[in-house]
C-alpha cells in the first residue's frame, strides 16, 4: 500500500491536502498505456493535436476559477497565479503557431548529383516531466505543450510541494477525447518521479542540482536523453553608464518577483563604487514600498515562502551572513505569521563570496549588494560561481553588450532583468551545474522531441562510383 502524503499550505502552515502516489507497478501499467496511446496521438497529425490542444485551452477557461483557486492555495499568491494562467494560456497558442513551420519536412539536393536528401522526424514516444513547486501550473507545462505537439505522449509529476493544480488540470483534460489518453498527471515525491524515469523515452526535469544530477544519472543508465533546468544565482552588474531609476526599479522586480522563489531570480548585484551608495539607497526605498500579502493575498505584492523547507534555508544563509559583517538595510527576518512564513525584501550590503548569500542558491527575495572597482572585477564576479543560467548588464548598450559576451550564462538580460521569463523566443544553454541538455526555449524547445532521420536516396540506375571494381 502507497503511503499517502500530506501537503501543507503555505499560508496557514496548515496540512490540509492529501495526495497518493501510485505503486510502481500501476505506474509503469498507466506507462505502457499512455505510449501505447502514443501511435494514435502521432496518426492524428499536426493539425489534430493543435485542434486538441486548442480544445484543452476551452475547458480550461471554462474552469479558470477553480484552477486559480487551487493555485492560490498551492502557492499563497494571487497575482503572480493569474500572471502564471495567463503565460500558460498564451504557451499553448504560441507554440500552435509556431508548430507547423518547425515540424516541416524537407527535401534537399546533396554535394553527390545522383543522392537526394530528405530529413525527418519522429517523437519520442512517451516523454517524462518532473517538475518543481514554485511555478507549479507553468513549470509542468513548459516542456509539456512542445513535446505533445510534437506527437509525443506526456506524463507529469509535478512536485508533491504544490500539487493542488492538478485536479482542475486533470478535469480540463478529460474534455478532450483526443487528449486524455495520451496526458496524464500523476502524484507523488521522489520515490514517483524515479520509478517515472525508468518507464519513459526522454525526461524532463527542472529542480535542484542535487536531484537533476540523480535524474541525470538515472537516464544515462537508460540510454534515454534529459533535459535538466538547475539552480541559479544570477548576477545582476551596474555600471555607471547604467539608468539608476531604470536599475533599481528592474532589479527589484527580478529579485522578489514570487518572492524570489525563480531560478532566475536575481540573487547577487554589483555596482560601480562611483555609484554604489546611490543604488542601494534607491533600492532599499523601492523595497520598503513592497507590502505582505497578509492578511490577504490582496495585502500586497510579496507572498509567502512555499516550502518551509526554503524557509530554513534563507535563515541560515541571512545569519551566515551578517555572522560574517553583512549590513541589512530593510527586512531581513523569516518571520512567521498566521502559520505562514514570509520575509519581506533585503537588502544587504558589506557582502563577499565567503559568504553562503553571495554563493548558493537563497531562492528567496534578498539582494545582497557589492561594489566593484573595474569592469574586469565585475565580470569575475559575476563568473565566480557553480551556475550559469542567466545574468543582467545595466549600463550603456555598447559596454552592456560588450560585458555580456564574458559572461557564463545562458540568458543575459540587457538593462532589464529576468527577461527570459517574459520572452521565451531566445535559444539558451543553461551554463555550468545551471542544467544540461537543448534548450527549453526558442525553435529548439519543440526539436528536441524529435528523433531526426535522413532518408538519403540514389535517383539514377548506374553504379556507383566507390563500389567493388570502379562501377565496372
Amino acid at each position: 500500500m502507497t503511503k499517502a502524503i500530506e501537503v501543507r499550505n503555505p499560508r496557514t502552515g496548515k496540512f490540509d491536502y492529501v495526495i497518493i502516489p501510485p505503486p510502481p507497478r500501476l505506474l509503469a501499467q498507466q506507462c505502457k498505456r499512455t505510449r501505447r496511446a502514443q501511435i494514435r496521438w502521432q496518426q492524428l497529425g499536426l493539425e489534430g493535436r493543435i485542434e486538441a490542444l486548442q480544445q484543452w485551452k476551452k475547458a480550461i477557461l471554462s474552469g479558470r476559477d477553480r484552477l486559480t483557486e487551487a493555485l492560490v492555495n498551492d502557492t499563497g499568491r494571487l497575482s503572480t497565479s493569474v500572471l502564471e494562467i495567463d503565460s500558460f494560456l498564451s504557451s499553448i497558442d504560441r507554440w500552435c503557431k509556431l508548430a507547423p513551420e518547425l515540424l516541416q519536412d524537407s527535401a534537399k539536393n546533396t554535394a553527390i548529383p545522383f543522392i537526394a536528401l530528405q530529413q525527418t522526424s519522429v517523437p519520442y514516444p512517451l516523454v517524462g516531466v518532473i517538475s518543481p513547486w514554485n511555478f507549479p501550473l507553468l513549470l509542468s507545462t513548459i516542456d509539456t505543450i512542445p513535446a505533445l505537439l510534437a506527437g509525443c505522449a506526456v506524463i507529469v509529476k509535478p512536485s508533491e510541494i504544490a500539487p493542488r493544480f492538478v485536479a482542475p488540470l486533470k478535469t480540463a483534460i478529460s474534455a478532450v477525447p483526443e487528449l486524455r489518453d495520451v496526458l496524464t498527471f500523476v502524484e507523488g515525491a521522489g520515490e514517483t518521479g524515479s520509478a517515472l524515469i525508468e518507464n519513459v523515452d526522454l525526461v524532463c526535469f527542472t529542480g535542484s542540482v542535487a536531484t537533476g544530477r540523480k535524474v541525470a544519472e538515472a537516464a544515462a543508465k537508460r540510454f534515454i536523453p534529459a533535459f535538466l533546468e538547475l539552480g541559479g544565482k544570477d548576477p545582476a552588474i551596474v555600471l555607471e553608464s547604467a539608468n539608476l531609476e531604470l536599475a533599481t526599479s528592474a532589479i527589484l522586480w527580478g529579485s522578489v518577483v514570487n518572492t524570489g522563489q525563480s531560478c532566475l531570480s536575481i540573487e547577487r548585484i554589483y555596482v560601480a563604487e562611483s555609484i554604489f551608495e546611490k543604488f542601494y539607497h534607491q533600492l532599499v526605498a523601492k523595497a520598503y514600498r513592497l507590502q505582505l500579502a497578509y492578511p490577504t493575498v490582496e495585502s500586497g505584492e510579496i507572498g509567502p515562502i512555499i516550502a518551509e523547507k526554503q524557509a530554513a534555508i534563507i535563515s541560515d544563509h541571512l545569519l551566515d551572513a551578517v555572522e560574517k559583517g553583512a549590513v541589512i538595510h530593510c527586512g531581513g527576518v523569516v518571520e512567521d505569521l498566521g502559520g505562514g512564513w514570509w520575509c519581506r525584501p533585503t537588502v544587504l550590503t558589506q557582502v563577499n563570496h565567503s559568504m553562503k548569500v553571495m554563493t548558493e542558491e537563497t531562492f528567496g527575495p534578498i539582494m545582497p549588494i557589492m561594489p566593484f572597482s573595474t569592469v574586469e572585477e565585475a565580470v569575475s564576479l559575476a563568473n565566480d560561481s557553480i551556475y550559469g543560467l542567466s545574468a543582467a548588464v545595466f549600463a550603456s548598450e555598447a559596454e552592456a553588450l560588450e560585458i555580456a559576451q564574458q559572461i557564463d550564462a545562458g540568458g543575459i538580460s540587457i538593462n532589464d532583468a529576468a527577461l527570459t521569463a517574459i520572452m521565451h523566443e531566445g535559444e539558451k544553454n543553461a551554463f555550468k551545474f545551471s542544467g544540461l541538455g537543448g534548450s527549453r526555449m526558442g525553435a529548439a524547445a519543440l526539436k528536441r522531441f524529435m528523433r531526426k532521420k535522413a532518408i538519403l536516396i540514389k535517383t539514377n540506375d548506374t553504379n556507383d562510383p566507390w563500389w567493388f571494381g570502379n562501377g565496372e
